[in-house]
């Protein structure tokens, strides 16, 4: 039975309809993906800013044992990779207190995968006098050469280290920052190092609120 003039005037009312639904959802997924692509139309100022200053960011996170970089500086590293930075790990020991060494370093190279830092840019220092001991502090001097030889061949502008509390009070993580606030580097390149903003535990609220803060400033040749 053929439909009346009114029955197909209707079905092309209908269809007209249904393509312009179509296309408005087309449109508006196209101004989304945009959105998404530049960072998102509505971040903050502050948030595009914050965004902005991490591309061309080069970090080096000075740690002293292999899994420093996950339990007091996971949150920074992450945070520098969304925002368009690059970091790399100097390990300034194998963490050999119990004999574990190659077992951690195998774990440090698996954890920095897992941060987005691939295992090119992870450096560990395995020297007879910077052993793994929570009672040592190590030679400040030595310390500082390893890191400014890291930092020149790598073109470091931003340092990541512990506070002068060591953040756990470890010997080995204060003399890290002994060694980088006293290092007297010149005058060539500034490199900022920071530290972590609040106390562990690093887990639920203070994983999520942990920020980072200037610790000291220290002019790199």
């Amino acid at each position: 039975m053929a439909a009346g003039p009114w029955g197909w005037g209707a079905a092309a009312a209908a269809l007209l309809l249904l393509l312009l639904l179509l296309a408005l959802l087309l449109g508006g997924a196209r101004r989304l993906r945009r959105r998404y692509a530049t960072g998102g139309a509505r971040a903050s100022p502050r948030g595009r800013a914050a965004a902005a200053r991490a591309d061309g960011v080069r970090a080096l996170l000075v740690t002293a044992h292999p899994d420093d970089e996950a339990m007091f500086f996971a949150p920074t590293v992450l945070g520098l990779g969304r925002a368009g930075g690059r970091a790399a790990v100097l390990c300034c020991s194998a963490g050999n207190y119990y004999n574990q060494g190659e077992i951690r370093k195998k774990e440090l190279e698996q954890s920095c995968f897992l941060l987005g830092i691939p295992a090119s840019d992870v450096t560990i220092i395995d020297h007879r006098d910077l052993l793994d001991n929570p009672a040592v502090e190590w030679d400040a001097q030595l310390l500082s050469a390893f890191v400014l030889k890291h930092i020149e061949a790598n073109n470091i502008n931003l340092v990541v280290t512990f506070d002068a509390g060591g953040v756990s009070g470890h010997a080995n993580h204060i003399s890290l920052y002994t060694a980088l606030s006293n290092a007297g580097y010149g005058t060539a390149l500034s490199a900022t190092c920071w530290r972590p903003a609040s106390s562990p535990p690093y887990s639920g609220p203070n994983l999520e609120a942990m920020q980072m803060e200037p610790a000291f400033r220290a002019e790199v040749t």
